[in-house]
């Protein structure tokens, strides 16, 4: 596996990390990511994360994951 962490990724592969793993796509209310992203998707909940402004765990956290 690929690391996560900040230090070791691009923007763009912290994007793709974020789309391939937490972003379903379907539009569908049926999995409950967006109770734990409090009705945001999952590009908008982890842009720290993205921008490299904090550690996936640390959005993640925050975010009640």
């Amino acid at each position: 596996m690929k690391s996560i962490l900040i230090k070791d990724t691009t923007k763009e592969e912290r994007e793709e990390i974020i789309k391939s793993s937490l972003d379903c796509g379907g539009g569908c209310d049926m999995c409950g990511l967006c109770k734990v992203f409090h009705g945001k998707d999952a590009e908008t909940a982890y842009d720290d994360y993205i921008t490299g402004k904090r550690s996936y765990m640390e959005v993640s956290a925050s975010n009640g994951s």
